[in-house]
């Protein structure tokens, strides 16, 4: 191991998603960003929209942390050098403390994080305290800060909350039920940062909020660790131009996966096909990422200038990488919950029927050439096509099958939302074109 870097840190958790965790955890990085601290947030997990909300609320990019898509050494990387630049690092979980393999709290006990868990105190007294006691002792060795109420709704109801709790679940205060404090969400989680007009007035909110509770005060530093096996990234993509669709329709990016494609040598632009903007002529590869075309379908459609760029680059035989919501647009249709059928580009034959329940979920491995390439899926939608699996994904846990790759001349499209760093040849081999 290489040298030790010392920062406060504080991991917050939930005994279950939709209890507060986004809000808070965004309401404490604005908390101590205000008071002119450095905050570096991380997410657990593979996220896409909670990250959004803290790179607002702290002011820098928001990395995932996960043990098996992202790897303990990454990971650890990562930590140590947010320690280095950072006056506080602040971890949100994922779903329950020890819910998935591996957990939030393998991440926490693995890098001795102290856990802050905010519990959803509504409809709730007495048991408050039960649901502390497991989450403080379920697992022996995990680092226990303390607990926080949330929606509370009067200081007697906080009172009973507090007078509940195990001594060894120190109470961190509490917030009181507040609307105008809460996130909106839809089917695939919360509403992305740019669609909330009111964002930064409901994160402030929140941080004043906290600031009358003791989950404020500035928590403990822990030493992080740089890993002695330095990897030094090759220079795989070194001198292509690789052109990112990036809007509201557009928008699930990991900043990891960016960096890297900088670190192979690429340079990186962005257009928005929902703003008929043309993907650049001069572009070597374009990627296409998920996030909601199926909100934006009939624009997309009328949308003829980035359309016609997107054939054309297509046509010179030029990589086109898409995932997930990108595959979805390069359909021949798309049909929405309601049954209207929209025209997509026709690049890949097939069409995509959009659900009212999830259709997969789970963190998935494509085997390649390359070797791994680890990611996760987490769709709405079904698609049927002719074209052959060129790879089939496995479940990370089960080795089951999971979601397919398909090579489509010199496209290649899935609804695995892959994690680059895992595997940067892979990746390069993605941009070139290449055999997987």
């Amino acid at each position: 191991m290489g040298a030790k870097l010392a920062c406060p840190a504080l991991f917050i958790s939930a005994p279950a998603s939709g209890q507060g965790k986004t809000t808070l955890t965004a309401g404490l990085a604005r908390l101590h960003l205000r008071a002119g601290r450095r905050v570096r947030v991380f997410k657990t997990g593979p996220d896409f929209l909670d990250p959004m909300i803290l790179a607002r609320a702290s002011g820098a990019p928001v990395l995932s942390l996960d043990l098996w898509m992202v790897g303990e050494d990454a990971c650890r990387k990562l930590l140590a050098q947010a320690a280095r630049e950072a006056d506080l690092i602040l971890i949100e979980g994922v779903m329950g403390l020890f819910d998935g393999t591996p957990s939030s709290a393998d991440l926490a006990t693995t890098f001795g994080v102290p856990v802050a868990a905010v519990v959803s105190a509504k409809s709730m007294a007495q048991t408050f305290g039960a649901i502390a006691f497991g989450l403080a002792r379920f697992r022996p060795g995990l680092p226990f800060h303390g607990v926080l109420a949330n929606r509370v709704g009067s200081a007697r109801h906080a009172q009973m909350l507090q007078e509940a709790l195990p001594a060894d679940a120190p109470w961190l205060g509490h917030v009181a039920s507040a609307e105008m404090m809460e996130l909106p969400d839809r089917h695939l989680g919360l509403h992305q940062a740019h669609e909330i007009d009111d964002l930064d007035a409901r994160i402030e909110r929140a941080a004043d909020a906290l600031a009358q509770t003791t989950l404020a005060d500035l928590p403990p530093p822990i030493a992080f660790t740089y890993p002695s096996d330095n990897v030094t990234i090759p220079r795989l993509l070194d001198g292509r131009h690789i052109a990112i669709a990036r809007d509201a329709a557009f928008s699930f990016l990991y900043p990891a996966n960016i960096a890297l494609l900088e670190t192979m040598g690429a340079s990186v632009s962005y257009f928005s096909p929902l703003a008929d903007e043309p993907a650049p002529a001069n572009a070597d590869a374009i990627f296409l990422p998920g996030g909601y075309p199926e909100l934006h379908a009939s624009m997309l459609a009328r949308n003829a200038q980035s359309a016609a760029s997107l054939r054309a680059h297509v046509s010179a035989g030029k990589p086109l990488v898409a995932e997930c919501g990108g595959m979805l647009y390069l359909l021949d249709a798309l049909t929405d919950v309601a049954g209207t059928r929209t025209p997509m580009l026709g690049l890949v034959p097939g069409e995509a029927v959009m659900q009212r329940r999830f259709a997969a979920l789970g963190m998935q491995q494509l085997d390649g050439a390359h070797g791994a390439l680890r990611g996760h899926t987490f769709h709405y939608s079904r698609v049927t096509t002719p074209v052959a699996p060129a790879l089939v994904a496995r479940h990370a846990q089960t080795g089951a099958h999971g979601e397919a790759l398909y090579r489509h001349g010199s496209i290649a499209a899935t609804y695995m939302h892959a994690y680059w760093p895992s595997n940067p040849a892979f990746a390069a081999a993605l941009f070139h074109g290449t055999a997987l």
